[in-house]
């Protein structure tokens, strides 16, 4: 298991982008943070999940 956003959730992603498939969310949109470390788009693919990894996941919006 892992951590998302403060909820734990079981998944079988293997990586970060894995993962934001797996959750079908919007990821040119998408910031994340992977146990306190900022990750750049770029290193989703290749950045590795493990158990009891804890990843918060937010949301760009613009508005006015």
């Amino acid at each position: 298991m892992i951590r998302v956003n403060g909820e734990e959730i079981q998944t079988h992603a293997a990586t970060v982008s894995g993962l934001v498939e797996e959750m079908r969310l919007p990821a040119p949109l998408l910031l994340i943070e992977l146990n306190g470390t900022a990750l750049r788009k770029s290193e989703w693919e290749n950045t590795a999940l493990s158990e009891g990894d804890r990843m918060e996941i937010l949301r760009v919006s613009a508005g006015g």
